[in-house]
């Protein structure tokens, strides 16, 4: 079967990203959607003849409940619904009726790919696999109309690839997503038809969706920039990050509480938090990604105590490195938040 779907990718200025950027998906989300669907013309065989069941474009609703691991990956069970009304039939001499519904519902694994592009949007691919329950709900096929001869369910294994959008609205961590979604199903379906069999050969399923996803314990941290006083006394601090990544290790999230305890002790207006990354990525993934992981450091500092109107975030991408290298050089030193009191 050749996927005839192609997948359109924009290529985006690189911008400097805004201190309540969204995150990417961190931990467990929920997500529902719901659209329409268009089922192609579904091959049927019977005995001596062959045709084209044409239908209806109908109603497709799906929930998701997923984790994000933090890095653009996430892992995902989702739960469908679709259905489609035969109108028709092609290819059978002296037959071009058809009637009955096709439903569909099952369950499938999907596995995702955040892309960071913007603060304002995170477009994302996908791939699922799984089993649906195939319903034919009084079908038929005759000349004019069509008279109901067969009610049934079979199952099959599915598979199914994802496009999507999510659009960061409201409250932290709640989406607005808009999704395209393709779903085969493998092998053949036969359902007795008076006495024959009729049998399905292909089944392909396209769907546009628009939905709502909801990611839990995200936080965004305010930024105040206040001018300091003259002669004020800064300490800094240095977080270091694995290659690619944006989670705190033990050690990264000792630093933190060491420099949370280090501001109760003095005297200070404003923390600085600068976010760095090397040069192994591009501009504009190692901007997302310096972004990301001076809001992770933030977020563990005012989880240690210090307010979040005293914090500042910044991020330098892979601008102001702190071992000089060229283009491509995965340097530990440069994978770095500064945390600086002032």
């Amino acid at each position: 079967m050749t996927l005839r779907s192609t997948l359109l990718a924009a290529t985006m200025l690189a911008l400097p990203i805004a201190a309540n950027a969204a995150p990417p998906v961190n931990g467990l989300y929920v997500s529902i959607g719901a659209g329409a669907n268009f089922l192609q013309d579904e091959r049927i065989t019977a005995p001596g003849v062959s045709g084209l069941l044409s239908s209806k474009i109908g109603p497709v609703v799906v929930v998701g409940v997923g984790w994000g691991f933090g890095n653009g990956l996430r892992a995902e069970l989702e739960g469908d619904f679709r259905a489609n009304f035969f109108n028709g039939v092609k290819g059978i001499v002296g037959v071009n009726g058809a009637s009955g519904t096709e439903q569909k519902y099952g369950a499938m694994v999907n596995a995702l790919y955040d892309f960071d592009v913007a603060p304002w949007v995170s477009p994302y691919v996908g791939v699922g696999i799984g089993y649906q329950a195939v319903r034919e709900r009084g079908f038929g096929v005759g000349t004019g109309g069509a008279t109901p001869m067969a009610n049934a369910t079979r199952g099959s294994f599915a598979y199914q690839g994802i496009a999507g959008a999510a659009f960061p609205i409201g409250a932290p961590g709640l989406s607005m997503t808009l999704e395209y979604r393709f779903m085969g199903l493998a092998g053949d379906r036969g359902y007795g038809v008076g006495g024959t069999t009729v049998t399905s050969t292909n089944n392909y399923n396209h769907s546009a969706l628009i939905g709502i996803r909801y990611a839990f314990g995200v936080t965004t941290t305010a930024t105040e920039v206040v001018t300091p006083p003259p002669a004020t006394v800064s300490r800094s601090y240095l977080v270091f990050f694995d290659w690619d990544r944006s989670n705190l290790t033990d050690r990264a999230r000792g630093i933190i509480r060491d420099a949370a305890a280090s501001s109760a002790k003095v005297a200070y207006t404003k923390i600085d938090v600068n976010g760095n990354a090397d040069t192994s990525g591009s501009h504009v993934y190692n901007q997302g990604l310096s972004m990301r992981r001076a809001v992770a450091v933030a977020n563990e500092l005012v989880k240690d105590g210090v307010p979040k109107a005293a914090i500042s975030i910044t991020a330098s991408g892979d601008t102001h490195l702190l071992v000089p290298t060229g283009p491509g050089v995965r340097e530990p030193q440069n994978r770095r938040v500064e945390i600086v009191i002032r």
